[in-house]
Order: structure tokens, then C-alpha cells, then sequence
């Protein structure tokens, strides 16, 4: 690296060093920098050739330097004979101007070291790029080694010297005298130009019409810089002292030669014997055959055999040269009207450029760039020309690497990117800008762009015509992804926006959404969802085509996989704009179906997406529970732990407290699961019974309960028995008047008016089981298995607890009541044994004074005889039975009753 970095360094400073030692002290260093060596020109490739700037305006030039240690082996007036010749020719070439010659752009300026003079910037002398490469710099710039001429540079190169000489020969009336490779220099844009007037002849006779130019005689003894080049010198001039305007066409053939034989001369001249070489020439010539000939092309061999003929009158003038076949190049013929660009008019440059594009496909891109760049970029100051130069030089852009647009390009275009003026040059420009964006945003920086080139496209989206709207709105997709984000989000999208709802025009409407709709995969999700979506329904118009835009991007918002829209967004907002819109009158069936399908394709979607979320909290809080339960238990043995751990800081409250909780625990852990019990229920069996029997028990049963003390069952008393029969007691909430029966003995029973409830029994037990006063009677409601455990209320006045409290207490009616029990019975007999315990309240025991008769009646004082049954017996007639009042209208509200209670 450092070996490197010092072959630079000398290489740096030995090029400074020349440039220093050629044009120190010399004037023109005054007005202008002098630059690298980049080639070298003019008789004998003496000039060294610079790059260079003029300080004043920075305008690129090149600049000419004989440096005069060249000639230090020649004597005093040798060095003059050569500075006089340099200088003539110098000077000469001043004061000519044409297209052809090289321009001088500042005298030629002497100093004690050097001469120098300021042209036009210029690229190499033809014999430079044919592989001449005298007092060229080292290395040799890569640019020279390396170059090539195309067929087209060469024909119209040739003819842009044919018709430089033919300006001298007709217009200056001179010869040039050394038309050589050395004295033909190429420009920058790549024009061939001539120099070299060491040797010009003028005529000295102008102004007839047979011109005359005087010769001098070849001296072979003076210095080769004051001679001309002898292998491109005509013949007569050295065998018979003459020259006249045929002898520079003679030259243009040696020329013609050499470039298509790669800078070989067709003859090689012996300068020591110049005379014996040229005789041996002229017989050459006279043979010249087409093998000699056959790198030349075909069209133009003739002319350059008739240009190298022995004879001067046989040769074309320069004139007639301009006018062969060989230069009707369409290639040639579009440089050679670029070079006269100037002269034509807006109406013949306006069809030029019109028919340019067939042709720039067929030239070279140097060519391109050096030749039609330039006059095409210059025409931009002409606002009229702008619509039909631009899209030649887009086309050029096309083809140029990214640094040289910029670097040739750009510069030109960036006026034309803000060019409003004419209104409809403007349009056009527009237009054409916008058919080539993605040129524009590949190949310019992004500075550029954004100052520069999406302006101008906002500019189109907000133009009055509606033609340039719709182009723009066709193309923003072509070249979305080239737009940064941010330009797109905050610029661009609001003017579409924009352009939709302020436009008149159905087509600009419709392609905003289209526009929009093509462009959503270029956006973030959410500012589709936040920015898009709700500016869809801000929509004014409803023609199908607009609602089918709208629909369009619902769609491709729905499914495209990097967007998508939110179930909350579906249902919110999305589907209650989408339903109405589906039944608008203006859509046809297809239309209306499209609309359907999206429809549909989100309901799924909803149903899907919030019915998996559903599920999955499900689960969740499943798994949540059993969580709890795990950590519940979790703390509950940590709990135990602690405590067992830390007994002996407990109080003895929570040692006595914690001994019960551990006994229940333990009581409920070792409880084994309920089971559900199946029972079968039995029928009862209908038999016989002896009613007598069954009243004298039932009378004895009230007297032993009257003289026995009242006590009231504890809850305890209601344990568990298997269902064996059903008694009943029955409670109604009837109105207070009603709750008093009244009996034959004008006493009162207290009845319940809480409910119904039904309890198990024995076959012989007796409702009025418990103690009671005289008149009154206790119902003990024993709780089946199913129900919830009441105590059993007693009723019994105030005169019965008097007498009775000191009377021993009588069992009995426990014993009747928890003795063995009846099988569960049916509605229909439950009722039956209803009706029976009625009866048994108002028939009084066996023996019981006046009891019989004051209860049912002399006419059915029944119950002392023997063998009395229920079959036959009026008693139990249903229609001769006494009815209670108001208390049980009849069987089926018992019935009821029962319905409610268990229904």
C-alpha cells in the first residue's frame, strides 16, 4: 500500500513538475489554470495539450504548450526557423473562424520557456487515437489507449474535414499545405477539426478564378518541424515544386487511408532520399491495386483511389467530396444537422426532433452523448422547443449509467422540472415527465427527487385537465415502490384523496380509487385502516363504477395478507358501510353479487376469528379454576404446615379452633359420596277395616291426650325414616273468618294457615297425636325425607295449660307416631285417607257422655253396634256426610294443593 501511495505521489509530482516547467512565467497562466496532459497535437505531435479553466468564468478550455527544450539540440536559427513556423501557424488559425477549424480561444502568449495558446476543450489529435502516441504523459490516460472510432464517427469525422477545406479552398482561397492525422483534433463532443497552418499557402491571385499558390522547394536540410509531414504530402509537390488545392485532397486520401488501416500511412517515405522515395510512389500509385485498398469500405474505395491519383485534375474538389454516396449516412446526416442546428427555425428543428428517436437507437452512445447530448440540453432555454427535445433526452438518459445522468443530465433537466410557462408546453411536459417517472426516480438522487421531481407530480395530480390527471393517476402505480414512505404518506396520498373528492369528472373518481386501491401494498397497515377506510365513506357519488372502486379496495384491503382489517373494524365500520351500499338501485346482478361475496367472506372471517377467541377464553378460564383450586390448596397445607410448625404460639382459641377445623375436614373427607337411592313403590292393599274399632281408639286417644302434659317436639325428633305411609295435615291461607270449623260441640279447632305438608305415619296414627285443651286440637307435621325440617307448632288455650301442666307426660302418641309406618300411597288414595281423618275429628271416643248423639244426630247414632263396616253404611255416603264450611270446597283443591307444593 505505502509503495503505492508513493508511486502516486510521484507520479503527482512529476506531473506537476511538467506542468509547472512548460508554462511557468508564461501569460496565459494569468487568465487561465492550467490542468493535467491529456494529449498532443499539430506538426510533429510537438504541442503538449492540457486541460484547463479560464478563472474568470470557469469555462473548460484547453491549452496548447510548446515547450521550447524540445528544440535545444538545433542551432540559434534553426530555433527560430521552428518558433516562427509554430507561431505563424498559430496565428493564423486566429483569425480564422469556421465549424471546422479548431477555435482559438485566447492568442498565442510567449515566454522565455514556452508558447501557449487557449482552444476549445478538446479530447486527443487523430493521430493520438489511431496510435500515434508521441509526447503523450505516462502512464498513457486510459481514455486514448482505449478508444475506438465507430464507422459513423468516421464518415461524418471525414467529412467535417472535407468540408473544412472546402471552406479554405473556396471561401480563404488558401492550401493548407500538412493535412495530416497530427494537425486533425478531436474535441470534446468528438468533432474533427483542423489546425497546423505552419504551412498554409494563400493564392495570390483571390479574386480570379484560376487561383495560384506559390511552393517553395523541399529543403531536407532544415529542421523536421519546419517541414511538413512528407508521407501525407502530394507528389507534385516535391517532384515538380507545386501545389494547388488538389494537393489537400490529396492529403484527405493519405488520411482516409490511415484511419481505416488504424494510422498507417499507405506509403512510408525515406526522408533522406525523399525524391527516390517519391518517384518509387508515383509509380505505385499509377498501379494502386484493390488489395492495397480492401480495409477501406467499398462505398468509398473509388473516391479515395481518385484522391491518391498521380494527376491533380483527376482528383475531387473538396466540394464534390462532401457530396458522395459515402457520407448520405443517416448517422452522419443527423451530426451534420445538429452542427447546423442554429441555423434552422422552431418549425424544422420541431420535425427533427420529431423523427430523432428512430435514429439515436442507431449510433453509438458516445457518439450520443458527445455529438447530440449537448445541442439537445441546449435548446431547454427555448420553452417552445422543450416538448419535443425532452423526450430525445429521457431517451438518452435511458441508455447512460446512473453517474452520468447526473453528472450530464440532470443539470439541464431541473429547470424544465419546474417549467409552468407556456400553459401548454407545461401539459406536454407533464406528460411526458410522467410516461418516464421510473427513469426519473431510479436514476435520481433522492434529494433531487424529493425537491424536484415529486413536486412536479403533485403539480399533475392538481392541474386542470383532466387528461393529465388521469395519466397521473394511471402511472403513480408504475412507480409507487420507488416513492419513500414518507413523501407518499404525507404528499401524495392526501392530493389523490384530494383529486377524488373535489374532481367533477366520473373517470378521475374512478381512477383515484383504482390508484389507491393499487398502491395499498406500499402502505402500513394501520394507516389503511385509520386513513383509507373512513375516506371511502367520505365518498360523494354512488355510480356503480365508483362503488365498485370502493368495493375494490375493501377487497384488497381484506385479503391481502400483509393488511387485513380488524373483526372490531369489520363490524364497526366496514360492514355497515358495505350493506347499504349493496343495494343500491344502480348496481346489475354481477355487481350485486360481487358485493355479496365480500360481504359474506367477512362474516366468516368475524364469526371465525371471534369464535376461536371465544373458545380460547374458555379455556383459559378453565385452566384459571383449576389454578385456584390447585392454589387454594396449595395454601391450605401450607397453611396446616405453619400451624403445626408454629403450635406453640398459638393461643389455646385457635388451638381449639384449629382442632374443630381439622375434625370437619376429617368428618368430610371421610363422608362417603351421596348416592342416589331408587325405591319401588308398593301399592297399599285395600282391605276391609272395622270403622268401630277404628273411632274407639281414636276417642281413647283423645282422652289420654287431653289428661297428659303438652310438650313440643324438637327439630331433633324429625330424623331420617324410611317412607312407609303418608299422613297429612293441612293448612290454607283462607281468610280469618274462615279458619275456625266448627263441630257439633260448638268447639273450635286450630288449624294451621301456613301451608300444606305431609309426614310419615303408622296405619292406626292419629292426627291429633299431640296433647291438647278441650275444643282444641294440635296438628304435628312430621317432614318427609324430601323436605326441609319445621318444627310442629302446638295450639292449645290458656285454661288447658293451666289444668294439665302438672299431669304426667303420655307417651303414647310418640309411640303411635314413630311406630311402624304406612308404604307410600297415590294421589287418589292419599286423598281417600284425607277424607277418613276428617271424619275422625268430629267423632269423639267410645263411651264419651251425650258425645254420639250430639254430634251426628239421633238419626245416625250409629256407632254402638256391632259388626258396623264401611260397606253399606250410610255414614260414609258422600252426599249424608256433613261438609266443613269454607275450608276445603272440595277433593280436587286438596289436590291442588298438592300440585303446588311438590309440582
Amino acid at each position: 500500500m505505502e509503495s503505492m501511495l508513493n508511486k502516486l505521489k510521484s507520479t503527482v509530482t512529476k506531473v506537476t513538475a511538467d506542468v509547472t516547467s512548460a508554462v511557468m512565467g508564461n501569460p496565459v497562466t494569468r487568465e487561465f489554470d492550467v490542468g493535467r496532459h491529456i494529449a498532443s497535437g499539430g506538426n510533429g505531435l510537438a504541442w503538449k495539450i492540457f486541460d484547463g479553466t479560464k478563472k474568470s468564468t470557469k469555462q473548460e478550455v484547453a491549452v496548447f504548450v510548446f515547450d521550447k527544450k524540445l528544440i535545444d539540440k538545433y542551432q540559434k536559427f534553426e530555433k527560430d526557423q521552428i518558433i516562427d513556423s509554430l507561431r505563424r501557424g498559430v496565428q493564423q488559425l486566429t483569425r480564422l473562424r469556421h465549424p471546422r477549424l479548431l477555435t482559438v480561444q485566447h492568442p498565442l502568449e510567449e515566454s522565455r520557456d514556452c508558447l501557449a495558446f487557449c482552444t476549445e476543450p478538446v479530447f486527443a489529435s487523430l493521430a493520438n487515437v489511431l496510435g500515434c502516441w508521441d509526447n503523450l504523459p505516462s502512464p498513457l490516460p486510459s481514455d486514448i489507449k482505449e478508444y475506438k472510432l465507430y464507422d459513423v464517427e468516421m464518415k461524418y469525422g471525414l467529412l467535417q474535414v472535407s468540408e473544412g477545406l472546402s471552406f479554405l479552398h473556396s471561401s480563404v482561397k488558401m492550401v493548407h499545405g500538412n493535412i495530416t492525422s497530427e494537425n486533425i483534433i478531436l474535441n470534446k463532443s468528438g468533432a474533427w477539426k483542423i489546425m497546423g497552418f505552419d504551412f498554409c499557402i494563400p493564392s495570390t491571385n483571390p479574386s480570379e478564378q484560376e487561383l495560384k499558390f506559390p511552393c517553395k522547394e523541399w529543403d531536407p536540410n532544415l529542421p523536421s518541424l519546419c517541414l511538413p509531414n512528407p508521407e501525407y504530402l502530394a507528389p507534385e509537390y516535391i517532384l515538380s515544386v507545386s501545389c494547388e488545392t488538389a494537393s489537400d485532397m490529396y492529403s484527405l486520401g493519405a488520411v482516409m487511408y490511415s484511419v481505416f488501416n488504424k494510422g498507417k500511412p499507405i506509403f512510408e517515405v525515406n526522408k533522406q532520399d525523399i525524391y527516390k522515395s517519391f518517384s518509387r510512389q508515383l509509380d505505385q500509385l499509377s498501379r494502386l491495386s484493390s488489395s492495397a485498398l480492401q480495409n477501406i469500405p467499398e462505398e468509398v474505395r473509388e473516391h479515395i483511389k481518385l484522391l491518391l491519383n498521380v494527376a491533380p485534375t483527376v482528383r475531387p474538389d473538396a466540394d464534390q467530396m462532401t457530396k458522395i454516396p459515402f457520407f448520405d449516412d443517416v448517422g452522419a446526416m443527423t451530426l451534420q444537422y445538429f452542427d447546423s442546428l442554429f441555423q434552422r427555425d422552431n418549425l424544422q428543428k420541431s420535425q427533427f426532433f420529431k423523427g430523432l428517436p428512430k435514429v439515436l437507437p442507431k449510433l453509438p452512445k458516445r457518439v450520443i452523448i458527445q455529438r447530440i447530448l449537448p445541442p439537445l440540453t441546449s435548446e431547454f432555454v427555448n420553452p417552445d422547443m422543450v416538448p419535443f427535445v425532452l423526450p430525445n433526452v429521457l431517451l438518452i438518459a435511458e441508455e447512460c449509467t446512473k453517474e452520468e445522468y447526473v453528472k450530464l443530465i440532470l443539470p439541464d433537466l431541473a429547470p424544465v422540472f419546474k417549467q409552468q410557462e407556456p400553459i401548454q408546453a407545461s401539459n406536454m411536459i407533464l406528460l411526458i415527465f410522467l410516461q418516464k417517472m421510473d427513469l426519473l426516480l431510479t436514476k435520481t438522487p433522492p434529494d433531487e427527487i424529493k425537491n424536484s421531481v415529486l413536486p412536479m407530480v403533485y403539480r399533475a395530480l392538481e392541474a386542470p385537465s383532466i387528461q393529465i390527471q388521469e395519466l397521473c393517476l394511471n402511472i403513480i402505480p408504475t412507480f409507487a415502490n420507488l416513492i419513500d414512505y414518507p413523501s407518499m404518506k404525507n404528499a401524495l396520498i392526501p392530493r389523490i384523496k384530494n383529486a377524488c373528492l373535489q374532481t367533477s369528472s366520473l373517470a378521475v373518481r374512478v381512477n383515484s380509487l383504482v390508484c389507491l386501491g393499487k398502491i395499498l401494498e406500499y402502505l402500513d397497515k394501520w394507516f389503511v385502516l385509520d386513513d383509507i377506510l373512513p375516506f371511502l365513506q367520505q365518498i360523494p357519488s354512488k355510480e356503480p363504477a365508483v362503488l365498485m372502486g370502493i368495493l375494490g379496495i375493501y377487497k384488497c384491503t381484506f385479503t391481502h395478507k400483509k393488511l387485513g382489517i380488524t373483526k372490531e373494524q369489520l363490524a364497526g365500520k366496514v360492514l355497515p358501510h358495505l350493506i347499504p351500499l349493496s343495494i343500491e338501485n344502480n348496481l346489475n346482478l354481477n355487481q350485486f353479487n360481487s358485493f355479496i361475496c365480500v360481504i359474506k367472506d367477512m362474516l366468516n372471517r368475524l364469526e371465525a376469528e371471534h369464535k376461536t377467541k371465544l373458545e380460547q377464553l374458555h379455556v383459559m378460564q378453565e385452566q384459571q379454576k383449576t389454578l385456584d383450586i390447585t392454589n387454594q390448596m396449595n395454601v391450605s397445607e401450607e397453611a396446616k404446615s405453619s400451624s403445626t410448625g408454629n403450635q406453640t404460639s398459638l393461643t389455646l382459641e385457635e388451638k381449639q379452633k384449629l382442632a374443630k377445623e381439622q375434625e370437619q375436614a376429617q368428618k368430610l373427607k371421610n363422608q362417603q359420596p351421596l348416592k342416589p337411592q331408587t325405591h319401588t313403590i308398593t301399592p297399599p292393599v285395600k282391605q276391609a277395616k272395622d270403622l268401630t274399632e277404628t273411632l274407639i281408639d281414636n276417642m281413647s286417644s283423645l282422652t289420654n291426650h287431653s289428661i297428659s302434659k303438652p310438650k313440643v317436639a324438637s327439630s331433633g325428633s324429625f330424623s331420617s325414616v324410611p317412607p312407609m305411609g303418608i299422613g297429612m295435615g293441612f293448612s290454607s291461607p283462607v281468610d280469618s273468618t274462615k279458619r275456625n270449623i266448627t263441630n257439633g260441640l260448638n268447639t273450635t279447632i286450630g288449624l294451621q294457615t301456613s301451608g300444606f305438608s305431609m309426614g310419615a305415619g303408622t296405619t292406626n296414627q292419629n292426627f291429633f297425636s299431640s296433647p291438647s285443651g278441650t275444643g282444641t286440637a294440635k296438628v304435628n307435621i312430621v317432614p318427609a325425607p324430601n323436605m326441609p325440617n319445621y318444627s310442629p307448632v302446638s295450639a292449645t288455650s290458656a285454661v288447658s295449660q293451666l289444668t294439665q301442666q302438672n299431669r304426667p307426660a303420655d307417651m303414647s302418641s310418640l309411640d303411635n307416631l314413630f311406630g311402624p309406618q304406612k308404604p307410600k300411597v297415590s294421589m287418589n288414595q292419599l286423598a281417600q285417607q284425607k277424607s277418613t281423618s276428617w271424619v275422625n275429628q268430629f267423632v269423639p271416643p267410645q263411651g264419651s257422655p251425650g258425645t254420639t248423639s250430639s254430634v251426628l244426630g239421633p238419626q245416625m247414632n250409629i256407632v254402638g253396634q256391632p259388626g258396623f263396616g264401611m260397606q253399606g253404611n250410610p255414614f260414609f255416603n258422600p252426599q249424608n256426610f256433613p261438609q266443613p264450611t269454607n275450608t276445603m270446597t272440595s277433593s280436587s283443591s286438596a289436590s291442588n294443593d298438592l300440585k303446588d307444593l311438590f309440582g
